[in-house]
């Protein structure tokens, strides 16, 4: 048997061998260092190789996020707990304003308790996330830890050990129930449930509408309940499928076509000219309703908006064919449909040749009691941060729009119709101006005009969802114009052709979510001198640079906690250094060392 005091002696025999000849256990360490699917579901963790760097420091303090919102929550685990309602004090899926928006679970406009039962999924960024601890992957050894852990890797490769926290429940000490057959039968009265459900088995109806269900309507003259009906084109030629559905909190437009044989007969007969057919009928709030179809309650009838007559045939001419629908319907949340409007667009049809139809059929939903302010705030492009793709916000005096850049028609000529600048998406345009003036200033002005549009920029929005009225959410746009006059040339004019956009943005905001906002912007205008020029080619570019400056991970080195005194080797590296001076390397000078000191020891314990 060896004593503890031999043990040491061998551990500092290993220590003192070149790195050539042994690997150190910082290299053994981290080749053990386990993957996510090593970790599983949380049964086991992770432990710090060092207790001076076990306190990790939570993403949530960390500044700016290094590793993009996809791979997180791709990364992250399924099965964690989400929060209920109430909903968030940042909304970033909450786009427009007034209205609600679908499977944005934080949205205040839609009224919800429990938007899970509504929604058939929650947006990334609407729920409460999960609290994780992170620390550099390079300081963990092996896995221990009570709570769930996941590896994440960033862009840039670096890899993160982070740990789910604050979830009492999946201790690891805790000892899972076994089922067996003394147990099995409370176990199955508590927990268990029906395996399969009959499909034709008569079901209550749901007490609330959820996104996509289907709309009831209700024909009290004929005492006959159906669906809300958007014709849809179907097959090559887009023929209207008439028993298409609705789905509630979906605003779309469909187009068909229609063709007829004999218009003459069809003119008065078919229902799907006369616009009576899309209104003469209730539509019930919620589902529910069908229960108690003689409670008045539960029914909205429809709202005629524009007049529209029958069908008529005049000669040749069938008068008065409807050749669009738009359904405006308001909802309340889970108390359903609250108003029901429609209007029409009607057309003229000739008899002979057999003619065709073209129909549309629009429904646009929103929410009901939205406020004044908010019908006349235009869409939001994130909220608070810019999401990529949606419009970039400028300010013009008190007006906020979107802007744009050239866009050039079929000929190269520059078209009056603009192209939308999108955050986050670098873009290039250019058009041809067909000169109108011989006047200089007149011509500066109207290229300047057409390079930044009809309004002249003077902010840009610093988050998606500005408030045109709060001047503060709004960065000037420093403006580069020509003012440098042609010279050696009486004739000419020193006139704008290129004008560049720079966008400086930049994350802030918490690791978990970050949020774009934009730093500072700038037009930067390129001039030549032109002289009796019919056409002058115009060029627009945007440019988007990120200027995120991303936080460093943690990567502190583990301090050895020494127990022996701090001479304890002193010797025995003298010794070793002389034997590598003198014998090039060879480790036997210190092997004969620690034997006699083995033999030393033994008889001493003797």
């Amino acid at each position: 048997r060896r004593t503890p005091l031999e043990l040491v002696l061998l551990q500092v025999f290993f220590l003192m061998f070149p790195e050539n000849a042994q690997p150190q256990p910082s290299s053994s360490a981290s080749g053990a260092v386990p993957t996510s699917s090593d970790l599983g579901s949380g049964t086991l963790g992770e432990t710090v190789q060092s207790s001076s760097e076990g306190t990790a420091t939570p993403p949530d303090v960390l500044g700016i996020s290094t590793v993009g919102p996809t791979l997180v929550a791709s990364s992250a685990p399924r099965n964690r707990t989400v929060e209920r309602f109430p909903v968030l004090p940042i909304c970033v899926c909450d786009l427009t304003p007034g209205t609600c928006d679908i499977n944005c679970c934080c949205d205040r406009d839609c009224y919800l308790l429990h938007p899970r039962t509504i929604f058939s999924f929650c947006l990334p960024g609407s729920v409460r996330s999960s609290s994780w601890v992170c620390v550099d992957n390079s300081l963990i050894f092996r896995s221990n830890s009570p709570f769930p852990s996941r590896v994440f890797v960033d862009s840039n490769g670096i890899r993160q050990f982070c740990v789910h926290v604050n979830n009492s429940k999946l201790n690891y000490f805790q000892k899972l129930q076994k089922v067996n057959a003394t147990n099995f039968q409370a176990l199955a009265a508590e927990f268990g449930d029906e395996s399969f459900a009959s499909a034709f088995q008569t079901q209550s109806p749901s007490a609330f509408y959820r996104a996509g269900d289907p709309i009831l309507t209700y024909f009290p003259q004929w005492s006959i309940i159906s669906l809300l009906r958007q014709p849809a084109g179907v097959g090559a030629g887009g023929l209207c499928a008439e028993g298409n559905p609705a789905g509630f909190l979906e605003s779309k437009t469909t187009t068909c076509t229609r063709f007829f044989k004999n218009l003459a007969s069809s003119c008065t007969l078919d229902s799907a000219l006369n616009a009576a057919s899309y209104y003469d009928f209730t539509v019930l709030k919620v589902p529910r309703g069908m229960t108690d179809l003689q409670n008045m309650e539960f029914q909205v009838p429809i709202t005629l908006v524009s007049q529209a007559g029958p069908p008529v045939l005049a000669g040749n001419t069938c008068q008065n064919v409807v050749s669009q629908v738009t359904y405006e319907i308001e909802t309340n949340g889970t108390f359903g449909i609250q108003k029901v409007s429609v209007s029409f667009e009607q057309t003229n049809l000739t008899v002979e040749p057999s003619p065709s139809l073209q129909q549309h059929f629009i429904i646009h939903f929103r929410a009901f009691q939205q406020s004044t302010a908010a019908s006349h705030t235009g869409p939001r492009s994130g909220n608070p941060g810019y999401i990529v793709g949606k419009p970039l916000l400028a300010l013009a005096g008190d007006i906020s729009y979107s802007m744009t850049l050239l866009q050039s028609q079929g000929n190269g000529t520059c078209s009056v119709k603009r192209h939308e600048i999108q955050f986050g998406v670098n873009a290039m345009s250019g058009c041809k101006l067909r000169v109108k003036t011989a006047n200089c200033s007149h011509l500066q002005q109207e290229i300047y005009q057409t390079l930044h549009g009809r309004l002249r920029p003077e902010h840009i929005a610093i988050f998606g969802n500005a408030d045109p009225a709060q001047k503060g959410g709004w960065t000037r746009i420093l403006h580069r114009s020509c003012s440098v006059l042609a010279k050696n040339c009486t004739s000419c004019c020193f006139i704008p052709v290129s004008l560049e956009i720079q966008v400086l943005w930049a994350f802030i905001g918490l690791q978990s979510n970050p949020q774009a906002h934009v730093s500072a912007a700038r037009f930067l205008y390129q001039c030549q001198s032109v002289k009796d020029s019919q056409e002058v080619p115009l060029t627009t570019l945007v440019n988007f640079v990120d200027i995120t400056q991303k936080p460093e991970p943690p990567r502190g080195q583990p301090r050895m906690d020494w127990k022996l005194p701090f001479d304890f080797f002193f010797p025995f590296k003298v010794a070793f250094s002389r034997g590598i001076d003198s014998q090039k390397g060879s480790v036997l000078p210190i092997l004969i060392l620690c034997l006699l000191l083995l033999g030393v020891l033994n008889l001493e314990t003797k």
